[in-house]
């Protein structure tokens, strides 16, 4: 029996099984698949070290020749992480030295040596400048995020800025401002795109950081990074607005 004020004209249905067991599914998905393509990404990676490093080892330091020598069977699983510290170790060890008079001797020697090769110092030579570039402690590799308007006025695309434009490049523009490097990358393959000039007032600053609008390159524009709104008091902003105003 209905009355008057019973309201049935837009029912309620609550999902099937079958649509909640959907929705469970992919909400597993959404957990398991960062988690799972990670470890699978680490534990590739630290494979591929260890094929490269491990056969200058001497196999008496190899995990399956210590697992045996302490337990006295072989190893049931694949042990996997010696040659990535052997190769940390080694690294550490030849920036150690890198660092000493002799190093520093050797390494000029070295050098002089590679010159008289045409083709091997030119290899060597680009390589140096990469590895100097990218690993130097001194300066980042790149200082902030920006939007600059390219391939043409009116669209705009994320570039990351790198340093100011020295040498011939500033000599030979014609324009009477500083020019900026920018790296435009490519969607979704950050690691490939564009190295463009820009004078400094066609390049917008942004105040998020590197990272995320890497995020946002590689996302193809899903993953947008939280915005940040200024810490405003209260108090302070009223007392601000009242003296502003000649209120007291």
């Amino acid at each position: 029996m209905t009355t008057p004020f019973d309201d049935n004209s837009h029912p309620v249905h609550k999902p099937g099984l079958f649509a909640r067991l959907r929705g469970n599914f992919f909400t597993g998905v959404v957990v398991i698949a960062p988690l799972g393509l990670t470890a699978w990404l680490v534990w590739t990676v630290v494979g591929w070290v260890d094929s490269f490093v491990m056969p200058f080892v001497p196999r008496a330091y190899h995990p399956e020749e210590l697992f045996m020598r302490y337990f006295g069977v072989e190893s049931p699983i694949d042990i996997r992480g010696f040659g990535v510290i052997f190769f940390l170790l080694f690294t550490i060890l030849i920036g150690w030295i890198a660092k000493g008079l002799i190093g520093r001797s050797f390494i000029r020697w070295g050098e002089r040596q590679v010159d008289r090769m045409p083709v091997v110092r030119s290899i060597y030579s680009g390589v140096k400048q990469l590895a100097e570039t990218v690993f130097a402690q001194s300066e980042r590799s790149f200082e902030k995020a920006c939007l600059v308007q390219y391939p043409r006025k009116g669209i705009w695309a994320i570039g990351f800025i790198s340093t100011e434009a020295k040498g011939e490049i500033v000599r030979r523009s014609d324009t009477m401002e500083d020019l900026i490097s920018v790296f435009v990358p490519t969607t979704p393959n950050p690691t490939s795109g564009f190295l463009l000039f820009f004078a400094a007032s066609e390049v917008v600053e942004l105040d998020m950081a590197i990272e995320e609008a890497a995020k946002l390159v590689i996302s193809a524009g899903l993953v947008y990074p939280p915005e940040r709104l200024p810490n405003v008091n209260p108090v302070t902003d009223v007392a601000q607005k009242l003296t502003a105003s000649g209120k007291h």
